[in-house]
């Protein structure tokens, strides 16, 4: 498998590399209201059962106690229903435990015996920010703080203002309003940080699209989930 490529910009036939761009988040432009893909359910009336939509979904994204900060229960009625948890079949060569991203079809798998895994959908890197290779979880934290790369700032200067000084520079404090969620996976490469995360978001509805700067992004109740279930040092392959 290839290391961490980043798809940053392309000029003259070829990719130009952009280090430091990798940020968790963005702030798309307005888009005009489409038709959803999938028929939501009344605000005061749980869904029917499906498929796609098992009858156990309704209580894993319910709110989640014991948590420094509120996770209120999950949206369901806006978030596509092919995309939440369910174990699934997934024959693989990678080993049990291992984390296996597919951008393309925005699933992240986590490798079980038997051919089997529990799939997450995912929110993935937008146009230009996408990435693929192997890496490792090597460090994770519960409410993390965010710390935008600069080049995000010159980017979206209007994120400024969202900012305070903390230890380890101008950020967002862990909170229920920080765009990294309940849980962040840091993930490595050759002893570096790749500046990629596996994380919670306060989005949960663009959960199944292309909208992040290039992290991988969960229902905060599926990062807690997947958080609880990764050690350090857990292998995370991202297809291309």
């Amino acid at each position: 498998m290839p290391g961490i490529s980043r798809r940053a910009v392309v000029s003259g036939g070829g990719a130009i590399l952009v280090a430091g761009l990798a940020a968790c988040v963005n702030t798309p432009a307005p888009q005009p209201q489409m038709a959803l893909p999938w028929e939501p359910p009344e605000p005061d009336l749980a869904p029917e059962p499906s498929p796609e939509r098992p009858p156990e979904s309704y209580a894993i994204y319910g709110p989640v106690p014991g948590e420094r900060f509120p996770v209120p229960a999950a949206p369901l009625s806006r978030i596509n229903p092919a995309f939440l948890r369910r174990r699934v079949a997934f024959p693989t060569q990678e080993a049990p435990g291992t984390v296996i991203v597919d951008p393309r079809q925005r699933y992240l798998y986590l490798v079980e015996e038997g051919g089997r895994a529990t799939r997450y959908g995912v929110g993935v890197g937008r146009e230009g920010f996408a990435w693929s290779g192997t890496a490792t979880i090597n460090d994770k934290q519960e409410w993390p703080d965010w710390y935008p790369p600069k080049e995000m700032i010159q980017r979206q200067p209007e994120i400024r203002k969202e900012l305070t000084q903390l230890p380890g520079g101008l950020g967002v404090p862990g909170g229920p309003r920080n765009p990294l969620g309940a849980r962040a996976m840091y993930l490595w490469q050759n002893g570096k940080d790749t500046l990629y995360r596996i994380h919670g978001t306060v989005e949960p509805w663009t959960i199944g699209t292309n909208v992040s700067s290039g992290c991988i992004r969960m229902i905060n109740q599926d990062a807690i989930d997947l958080y609880d279930r990764v050690p350090l040092g857990t292998k995370v392959v991202v297809l291309a």
